[in-house]
């Protein structure tokens, strides 16, 4: 009896049936067809006004605009506007020229340098006739207003505006300079020639001004030598 043949490497696996060396060879599947949007439905997509949520948030910002400038309500239920940053701030109702001082110090310390001592009798005395004076002039021009002396009030303007200035009242300078060229019918802001009713109608609030300037510059000298003097300015 023969022997078998000896087993050759790779002698050990199965052999292969017919029928899985068909399934071997078979090709492989198709993988599954992608449903591709047709042109129709991508035209559409592309021309659609935006989302309901992109119309939610314009919403959104629009109520946020209106409540950032609507006035809030106070606790007694009336309503308090709201507050603006870009507001300017609120101006003070202080003129500048109410603010300034009565007297100019630099020229009336010139009228104090002429005092032989500290007790500034001589400048004292200065002071006690410009306030005769002053008074006796106001009750001048109002004399001449009541005529409608224009040239009167002129020169009586010129008067106290020379007075004033030799004391530093240079408020009351000021007035009584207007006084005196609206009294020539002449406006100096213009430069136009004014008929006589233009020119009382100009001097007449004038006057009722420079009374309460020459007031504080009153009060002003009769403090400073209070403080600083012998006693008090009489008028």
């Amino acid at each position: 009896m023969s022997s078998p043949a000896p087993l050759r490497a790779g002698s050990l696996d199965p052999p292969r049936s017919p029928a899985r060396s068909r399934a071997t060879l078979s090709p492989e599947p198709s993988p599954p067809a992608v449903r591709t949007p047709s042109t129709k439905y991508d035209t559409r997509a592309k021309t659609e006004p935006p989302t309901s949520r992109a119309a939610a948030t314009a919403a959104s910002d629009t109520r946020t605009r209106q409540a950032s400038v609507a006035p809030s309500e106070s606790t007694d239920g009336r309503a308090t506007p709201a507050e603006d940053d870009d507001e300017p701030a609120t101006p003070s109702v202080k003129d500048d020229a109410a603010d300034a001082e009565p007297i100019d110090f630099s020229t009336f310390t010139q009228i104090l340098d002429l005092d032989e001592d500290d007790t500034h009798d001589f400048s004292e005395s200065m002071v006690q006739d410009y306030f005769k004076q002053a008074k006796q002039t106001f009750s001048d021009m109002d004399k001449a207003f009541d005529e409608k002396d224009l040239s009167k009030l002129s020169s009586l303007g010129h008067f106290l505006k020379g007075s004033s200035a030799a004391l530093g009242i240079v408020k009351v300078q000021a007035s009584c300079e207007q006084i005196q060229h609206y009294g020539q019918k002449h406006d100096d802001a213009t430069g136009a020639e004014l008929e006589d009713v233009a020119a009382l109608g100009k001097i007449g609030p004038l006057l009722r001004r420079v009374r309460k300037e020459y007031a504080v510059a009153e009060h002003w000298l009769k403090d400073w030598y209070r403080e600083n003097g012998g006693g008090d300015p009489e008028d």
